[in-house]
């Protein structure tokens, strides 16, 4: 019996110890996570019951379960499963839907807290970010206004989190939803390297006020590793560990547009937090992939097809990092 206890002890302290030398951190675009409620102030007909989509209250609950599903899954490890400690999530519409995700969906017993920006998007959407209060001690939040250039759309904030990770390090979290290529991406384009500009000089002024502070970037930057916004990022000390991130079941990114895959969502880190990372991958698991049955092998199961209710889980897929806590 004695010999028993001591064997099971022994696990659950390795188990322990396992959790608390990894950080898991995910990033993904939600595609639409919206109520069913018209917001007066912002141009979210698309997503009421009564609009050409028929977005129901049934559908909303589908979706937020779908979501945590796929949060859940990102937990998947080779030596075992453990819930992911961050989430940064990008489409998201307001304050009532994190409440729901995260007290009333799949992830209600997760336990997560977090914390959103409120912006000027036309849309209504924004960029939130969960945490396990466990394995993340928050200590600031601050919003990153990005007012507009000429001819430019008003966008998502900036999001800025600074927390204490378990092995007492401090940790600065960015979250970024960069403009869409709306237009083409040589007309939109000086709007993405706007908004990471903006972002540059924020991690600048932190580097001034910090001695060598570790920072995470993460979001949908609709532009790829090679494209410039990025490129501007790479000259500001800030490494891009996702570049080449792949899934196991045939993803080569988190998008893919007419049959091209490729990462519009992107993970980076500073130079201090590069040997540090275990590995970043795409999230491909079966559920979340469908048959492309126009350009052949798989896509994301997105939500919807165009019009059609595809009654899935986002048009992209999610990006996972793990970071070492030495």
């Amino acid at each position: 019996m004695r010999s028993a206890l001591i064997f099971i002890f022994t696990v659950l302290t390795t188990l322990q110890i396992f959790a608390q030398s990894r950080l898991t951190v995910v990033e993904l675009n939600a595609e639409n996570l919206f109520d069913t409620r018209h917001d007066t102030l912002k141009e979210d007909r698309e997503f009421l019951p009564d609009s050409p989509r028929h977005w129901t209250r049934t559908k909303y609950w589908e979706k937020l379960n779908r979501t945590g599903q796929t949060l859940i899954a990102c937990g998947e490890d080779g030596s075992g499963w453990h819930l992911p400690d961050i989430v940064g999530l990008c489409e998201v519409e307001n304050d009532s839907v994190l409440f729901d995700l995260t007290r009333r969906s799949l992830l209600r017993k997760a336990r997560y807290e977090y914390v959103m920006t409120a912006s000027g998007d036309v849309r209504g959407i924004d960029v939130a970010l969960l945490y396990s209060p466990f394995s993340f001690r928050l200590i600031r939040v601050d919003t990153i206004r990005v007012a507009p250039i000429l001819d430019m759309r008003p966008t998502r904030d900036i999001l800025h989190v600074e927390g204490e990770v378990e092995n007492g390090d401090t940790l600065h979290v960015f979250l970024v939803h960069a403009p869409s290529r709306m237009g083409g991406e040589l007309y939109s384009r000086p709007f993405r390297k706007h908004v990471v500009n903006r972002l540059c000089d924020a991690v600048d002024s932190l580097r001034l006020c910090h001695s060598d502070p570790k920072v995470l970037v993460m979001g949908d930057f609709n532009d790829y590793p090679d494209s410039p916004s990025l490129q501007t990022a790479y000259t500001h000390g800030l490494v891009n560990v996702s570049a080449e991130a792949q899934g196991s079941n045939g993803a080569k990114g988190t998008y893919r547009y007419h049959g091209a895959w490729g990462s519009l969502d992107q993970i980076l880190v500073s130079e201090n937090l590069r040997e540090r990372v275990a590995g970043c991958h795409v999230h491909d698991a079966v559920f979340l992939l469908e048959p492309d049955e126009k350009y052949g092998g798989v896509k994301p199961r997105r939500n919807y097809n165009g019009m059609r209710y595809n009654n899935g889980f986002s048009d992209h897929l999610p990006l996972v990092l793990h970071l070492e806590l030495k």
